[in-house]
């Protein structure tokens, strides 16, 4: 009986220095898979990485929304108001990608499960012009939540008549 109480004991230092080894190993690849996704990332997931994607993700986020100060809170408050009902919501990752130039593209997914249970996806996209500081929707559901801006560039011009219509009477607009 002695011998084996005496095995044990000297067993046991052996083993928790391989426990320790393992555990240091395990921390060593855990920390340099980490650095080498960072790495290796591209910079669409990460704007922040691009100055330039980055200021076009902070124009499209605070530009002003339908019902909403900016596209970011009316994006959240549905998300939101979705979870206190109880209903699945999902919110993707906001991806910037750079067109040309001074154009943007920005993308962020939505997932919402309607009352039948059944999932959808809406990908809303907007188009941000760095130079001229301005948000375009370029996507029907994002076009649900931009507000239109006033076509200040385009004549305020009527539209020709229609072939075959009578003329328009003098003294109303576009005669």
């Amino acid at each position: 009986m002695s011998t084996d109480s005496s095995r044990a004991v000297s067993d046991q230092p052996r083993s928790s220095s391989l426990v320790r080894t393992l555990h240091y190993a395990v921390v060593a690849v855990l920390v340099f898979g980490g650095l080498a996704y960072v790495w290796m990332k591209p910079p669409s997931l990460n704007p922040m990485a691009d100055k330039r994607a980055a200021e076009a993700l902070a124009l499209v986020q605070t530009h002003r929304a339908l019902g909403f100060p900016t596209i970011l809170q009316a994006m959240n408050e549905h998300v939101r108001a979705k979870k206190e009902r109880g209903e699945g919501v999902r919110l993707g990752e906001w991806r910037v990608k750079q067109v040309e130039g001074d154009l943007y593209e920005i993308r962020v997914q939505l997932r919402d499960q309607s009352v039948s249970g059944q999932w959808f996806e809406r990908e809303f996209i907007w188009h941000a012009h760095l130079g001229v500081k301005k948000v375009n929707a370029a996507s029907l559901p994002a076009d649900g939540v931009t507000p239109k801006e006033p076509d200040s560039e385009r004549p305020q011009t009527p539209a020709p008549p229609l072939p075959g219509a009578p003329p328009m009477p003098p003294g109303l607009p576009g005669a």
